[in-house]
């Protein structure tokens, strides 16, 4: 998400990169490009001051990991926010929605977000957009909703990020072993928060978020850009996180996900290629909304990370101009307005 972010700001109406924070010693000195596969120098060298960069920024797009450092990623965004900064990040699940957020973070964030006049926008790489505003706006289409469906099916083999795919989902482990992303409890931390900003948005009250999994071998070993995937490891999961309200599955989250195309044939797939994803309105109309990203020389899961990126990088103009705080994807408009001037050079 960082490489992506960079590739982003370098052309993003109205934002400038100023600076480019690392963890790594050996990656400072590096120009920003490098990082993010452009072809042309940015000037701007990644480095370890913090101070130094938050000095001369409006605006932090924070996009290290807090999967199993919220702590720190939470210190982090902390800091920058009493510095003054905008900050928009995916890191914190369980700021996806604030209000059910644990109130010591909000607490904290809340206060330096005031002593630094700032504003803090969460929002996922799922892509966010689609569990949330999407999703809403879709229903404002629809007279009556059933149900709403927020569906991701992906071939993880062209997400070339071995600890997240191997680890965090679990593909090419052991059967007998829940990975960390399927542990009870753990979907509904990182999507509960989505479900109840939904039913939020449309007025309904969810009642209860339960999960359901469903997990299948390889029948055969597959080779991919981060190695084999052993036969009889697991190849595909079939992930569901519900929303329930008045004793009825309201608004449902789904990932079908396999590490090999040809894996549980028999589940959802893409329309067209490695993935795609889907808000599924039921109701009157029955309303379907198939999404998919591709950027030059990368994968559709560069694609899609790069719109839950300019999603957050969009958001920064509208923080600027609202009340210190922290802020919800139902919040800022999907595409918050710019100058015109500055709008036009969003054309090639």
């Amino acid at each position: 998400m960082g490489s992506t972010a960079i590739r982003s700001v370098t052309a993003f109406p109205g934002l400038e990169l100023t600076g480019v924070l690392t963890s790594s010693e050996d990656k400072a000195g590096r120009d920003a490009a490098s990082f993010a596969g452009l072809s042309a120098p940015t000037g701007v060298v990644a480095g370890t001051d913090v101070d130094a960069v938050l000095s001369r920024c409006d605006a932090v797009a924070y996009m290290a990991s807090g999967d199993i450092r919220p702590e720190e990623a939470l210190a982090d965004i902390e800091r920058c926010l009493r510095a003054g900064a905008h900050v928009v990040t995916p890191s914190l699940y369980s700021l996806y929605d604030p209000r059910s957020a644990p109130p010591e973070w909000l607490d904290r964030l809340t206060a330096a977000a005031a002593d630094g006049g700032a504003a803090l926008l969460v929002s996922g790489v799922d892509p966010g957009w689609a569990n949330d505003a999407l999703a809403v706006t879709a229903a404002g289409l629809c007279t009556r909703i059933d149900t709403i469906t927020c569906q991701e099916i992906f071939d993880y083999s062209t997400y070339d990020q071995p600890y997240a795919v191997r680890v965090s989902c679990g593909f090419g482990a052991p059967m007998d072993e829940t990975p960390m992303m399927l542990l009870p409890t753990v979907p509904t931390m990182v999507w509960g928060g989505n479900i109840r900003l939904i039913g939020r948005g449309l007025g309904l009250e969810i009642d209860e978020i339960t999960e359901e999994v469903e997990r299948l071998p390889l029948e055969e070993s597959v080779d991919t850009v981060m190695g084999r995937f052993e036969k009889g490891t697991q190849g595909a999961f079939f992930l569901r996180v519900v929303g329930w309200s008045g004793g009825r599955q309201r608004v449902v989250v789904e990932h079908i996900t396999r590490i090999d195309p040809g894996c549980a044939p028999h589940w959802p797939q893409p329309d067209q290629g490695v993935g795609d994803h889907r808000v599924i309105v039921d109701g009157d109309p029955q309303l379907t909304i198939v999404t998919r990203a591709d950027v030059p020389g990368g994968t559709r899961a560069d694609g899609g990370n790069t719109t839950a990126a300019n999603r957050l990088l969009g958001a920064i103009s509208w923080l600027a101009d609202q009340k210190p705080g922290v802020y919800d994807g139902l919040d800022v408009p999907l595409h918050p307005p710019l100058p015109p001037e500055v709008e036009a050079t969003r054309w090639t």
